[in-house]
């Protein structure tokens, strides 16, 4: 009877990383007859030995991405009294980067998975604002972590994007005389809301180059000031009913107004 191979991945995280490393290896070899065990969240020296009585039984290698200094220098240390081959998949290239880039390392394990974790909350943010952007569903607005109301042409769909690779939800909600407000605008915290102003005379020359995009006159009641100034009344009218925070983002970049907006909403969740 063949003798089991057995490699013991070991790792102060959850060891994904060793693993991968380890089965890339392996296939090298045809897979050989290798069973890789992982161990995670190897946090003290118990841990450790009790990879080491098991790995002294048989025909066994260790190979761990241990960032914490002491579990590292202990885990080599007793793997040559055992002679237990060790192989550290980290240090080589973490001194490199040291050595070449002049950088400390931080020794802090579960990092990796903290990019991963905030990369697809930043995914699942702009996924959010995609679906519920310009009013499309209403039932957004209850899940939202901030909700945008405003009329055409205040920055809306733009503010929740960018708010959206910050990592927030944002649901937002064109405001037209002609269109009831959703009843869950009126039904979420005050403090979730924010409503967007602009000046009559800038929503005209954005407006008039609008239409001019779209190969449309610039005479069009869209742009026309009348249908302007009826427009902001009645946004004015649902934000006072709302009770949100306003801002007013004529002649400012969307890096200055989503500024703004978490700087009120700080404030406002704070009270």
């Amino acid at each position: 009877m063949v003798e089991k191979e057995v490699v013991y991945v070991v790792s102060d995280s959850v060891g994904e990383t060793a693993e991968f490393v380890v089965k890339a290896v392996a296939t090298q070899f045809n897979g050989g007859n290798v069973e890789i065990r992982r161990n995670s969240y190897v946090d003290d020296l118990e841990d450790i030995e009790d990879v080491l009585i098991l790995a002294k039984k048989g025909k066994s290698i260790i190979a761990y991405t241990i960032v914490i200094p002491v579990l590292k220098e202990y885990l080599d240390r007793r793997a040559a009294e055992e002679n237990i081959r060790a192989v550290d998949l980290l240090s080589p290239l973490m001194n490199a980067f040291t050595t070449s880039f002049n950088k400390t390392p931080h020794h802090q394990p579960g990092l990796m998975r903290k990019l991963d974790e905030e990369y697809f909350r930043k995914i699942e943010a702009i996924e959010f604002a995609v679906k519920y952007d310009d009013g499309r569903d209403p039932r957004g607005i209850l899940k939202a972590d901030i909700v945008l109301i405003g009329v055409s042409r205040t920055s809306k769909t733009p503010l929740s994007m960018y708010l959206a690779h910050k990592r927030f939800k944002v649901a937002n909600v064109p405001l037209v005389p002609e269109v009831p407000a959703p009843e869950e605008l009126f039904e979420i915290p005050r403090k979730n809301c924010i409503g967007l102003i602009i000046s009559p005379n800038k929503l005209n020359e954005i407006r008039i180059e609008r239409l001019k995009a779209l190969g449309l006159g610039s005479k069009a009641s869209y742009a026309s000031f009348e249908r302007i100034l009826d427009e902001l009344d009645y946004a004015e009218k649902i934000m006072k009913r709302v009770g949100c925070p306003i801002i007013n983002v004529s002649n400012k970049a969307i890096e200055e107004t989503a500024g703004l907006i978490l700087e009120v909403l700080k404030k406002e969740r704070s009270l």
